[in-house]
């Protein structure tokens, strides 16, 4: 869900991680499940990629 999202925004990953101020490693990890983020971090996500974080959360849930 999470690289669909950055995908669908037209971002990369070097651009979302910029935009997050984190490096683009930690992206990567996060869309392919290494890594595990936290509620902030899904926020700040979505809002980078235009999305609304209440709208996805309901998707997921």
């Amino acid at each position: 869900m999470l690289r669909r999202m950055r995908a669908d925004a037209g971002l990369t990953q070097r651009e979302l991680a910029k935009s997050l101020n984190m490096h683009n490693t930690m992206v990567h990890r996060s869309e392919i499940g290494d890594r595990r983020i936290d509620p902030v971090e899904f926020a700040a996500w979505c809002r980078a990629c235009g999305e609304n974080p209440g709208e996805m959360i309901e998707i997921i849930g």
